[in-house]
């Protein structure tokens, strides 16, 4: 399986996506409609869950559906559980497709066998198709189809194929108001890249993605010690990097508001401007997997961010206390079992780690 992540210098190598599409009202076939297109994500992956937290924020939960893959990724790759219920669209439209940890459940996880068959615990099943494994969405898009079988999937349930698997396409799709129309009362209008802040929200992403979003990822799956060295360095100089803006960002806002008006602080403290933005979402989902899993699987181990960024901790903390969109796509279960069961060559012995305690602490 390792040899699918690092290449022979014993660096990872991330596999390009395949599916391009723009749904579009301009696009010959990919046009906006409501309850045509569908996710399917894992609750695990970080790319995935840019997807839905964009969907929440943008209020489109009802207008596109989501599948959500089983944590455990095998030698066949994703899986479905299957059911013969008849389910709705009404089914899928919770925030993150399937019921979230409420709580530390970090007790249970030695419990919890890779063959668990949980249905909305571990995984849903695909209403559109009655696949049980993703890649069959894949065939069935491209028969010729041979690379590794990657979420998210944006799926077109009209022409039955993939419209798009490159995550930073799909969020800017659901944000560009596309499918604003159709979502009725729970439209919200959010622009999560305002024009005005576009060129920095892309510059931030830019370099974030990759020292950070994939940095952890060229460290974890390294292959000699020179490049995890090197690589593992890298992540932890760009973290400084975010926290001193974070920091600064702070102090401004403290000297503006005064030093006793923190919840007003709070309301205006992103990494990109005084709202939130795509560069939130983006680097959201790479710092709520670090101390659960970065630290150790990954041996990203210089410092956790709770105990070594004041300032990234924070940020954190106030988007999934104080956003349901994070929150409630957030699910540590799926995190841990995920990473620590399916890198084999990582952890052979496929044994999850109950810390750190809480998954994530109190704002």
């Amino acid at each position: 399986m390792s040899k699918q992540w690092a290449g022979k210098d014993g660096a990872f190598k991330r596999q390009q996506s395949s599916f391009k599409e723009i749904v579009s009202p301009s696009h010959p076939v990919y046009k906006p409609e409501m309850g045509r297109y569908w996710l399917y994500v894992s609750l695990a992956c970080p790319w995935a869950h840019r997807t839905l937290i964009t969907r929440a924020i943008k209020g489109l939960t009802n207008v596109i559906g989501v599948t959500v893959v089983h944590w455990h990724l095998d030698e066949k790759g994703w899986r479905l559980l299957t059911s013969n219920e008849s389910l709705g669209v009404k089914a899928y439209t919770l925030a993150g497709g399937i019921s979230t940890s409420k709580e530390d459940r970090s007790y249970a996880v030695g419990a919890i066998p890779n063959n668990s068959a949980r249905l909305f615990v571990d995984s849903t099943f695909d209403p559109n198709n009655g696949f049980d494994r993703l890649s069959q969405l894949y065939y069935k898009s491209d028969p010729e189809y041979n690379a590794r079988f990657t979420v998210p999937v944006l799926w077109d349930k009209k022409t039955n194929t993939i419209v798009n698997n490159e995550s930073a396409s799909i969020i800017r799709m659901f944000n560009s108001g596309v499918f604003d129309e159709f979502a009725g009362s729970d439209a919200t209008g959010y622009d999560l890249t305002p024009k005005s802040l576009t060129p920095q929200i892309d510059e931030f992403n830019g370099w974030v993605y990759d020292n950070i979003n994939n940095g952890v990822y060229k460290a974890g799956f390294a292959e000699s010690a020179e490049v995890y060295e090197k690589e593992v360095t890298n992540v932890f100089e760009n973290l400084d990097k975010v926290e001193k803006i974070l920091a600064d960002k702070y102090a401004k806002l403290e000297a503006d508001l005064g030093k006793d008006a923190r919840d007003k602080i709070l309301q205006r403290f992103f990494t990109v401007g005084e709202q939130l933005t795509e560069a939130d979402v983006r680097l959201y989902t790479t710092i709520i997997r670090f101390d659960p899993v970065y630290v150790q699987h990954f041996k990203c181990n210089f410092t956790t961010i709770r105990d070594g960024y004041p300032y990234i901790h924070l940020w954190l903390r106030n988007l999934y206390w104080n956003f349901d969109s994070f929150k409630e796509t957030t699910n540590f279960e799926h995190i841990k079992l995920h990473y620590t069961r399916s890198h084999t060559r990582i952890n052979f012995l496929g044994i999850t780690p109950l810390g750190p305690k809480p998954d994530i602490r109190p704002l």
